[in-house]
């Protein structure tokens, strides 16, 4: 099928930064498929504001974290492509679902380590496996990563190992697909003033001060910070951009 529109795929996207991203990519004409895992009220609201300024939007309800539901996904994600798109194709994969994780290396169970591994590697890795059979040549995967893979703060090692992963793959990404014209690019957000984490960045004075005091631009970031950046990076301005890593922090430790 033809397909005139394009079409992004964004996880976690009823919220925060993945919130931002659908916004920021259905103002540059992009059409919207954001999953969620449990707020599908919130993820109901983001496509309504999508459909409003006149794109097309649908949601669907996945947890990354649980690979064997992969399979099941992609059939229902082929049948809003066909009855909401009129296609069977998408153009973009944005994978930036995730959850944050604070606890020093003595004390990270092997229980939030298979967590944070499922949900914030071993996910992406398969999701994007299992959506690469309908992503278009010419298109592109984006992978949300963190600026805790450059700078180290303690507490957050088992989740930044894990996005350490998911750069190293992106690389590889960019490397293999390159014959099909799909490009592989990393964001690297960091410290976000939003729910994320408990909302750590947001609510906790001492946290927010520590960002500013360390953040070249003297804040912490908000999430429409970073969506722009993901959206430009589906445009054709960016069509040159492959297998590199993007750091949105306002110049944290620089």
């Amino acid at each position: 099928m033809e397909n005139k529109n394009k079409i992004v795929l964004v996880t976690g996207g009823s919220r925060g930064l993945g919130k931002d991203m659908a916004l920021k990519l259905a103002e540059k004409g992009i059409d919207v498929i954001l999953t969620y895992n449990s707020k599908a009220d919130d993820a109901e609201q983001v496509v309504s504001q999508i459909q409003q300024s006149g794109r097309k939007a649908a949601t669907l309800q996945l947890n990354t974290g649980d690979i064997k539901s992969f399979g099941a996904f992609i059939k229902k994600l082929k049948g809003v492509l066909a009855d909401t798109f009129g296609t069977d194709h998408l153009d973009f994969l944005i994978n930036n679902a995730g959850f944050g994780h604070h606890s020093p290396i003595d004390q990270t169970t092997e229980e939030a380590f298979d967590d944070l591994m499922n949900v914030h590697f071993k996910g992406v890795y398969f999701l994007i496996q299992n959506v690469l059979p309908i992503l278009n040549d010419g298109g592109g995967i984006i992978n949300i990563s963190s600026g805790l893979t450059r700078f180290s703060m303690p507490g957050a090692s088992a989740y930044a190992s894990m996005k350490g992963a998911v750069e190293v793959f992106t690389r590889y990404l960019a490397k293999e697909l390159g014959a099909k014209g799909i490009r592989a690019n990393v964001v690297a957000p960091g410290a976000i003033a939003t729910d994320f984490g408990g909302g750590r960045v947001r609510d906790d004075a001492q946290v927010n001060q520590m960002v500013s005091s360390i953040t070249a631009l003297g804040r912490p970031g908000e999430a429409e910070d970073i969506g722009g950046v993901v959206a430009f990076l589906c445009t054709d301005d960016a069509k040159w951009i492959n297998g590199q890593r993007i750091e949105v922090s306002g110049g944290m430790l620089v």
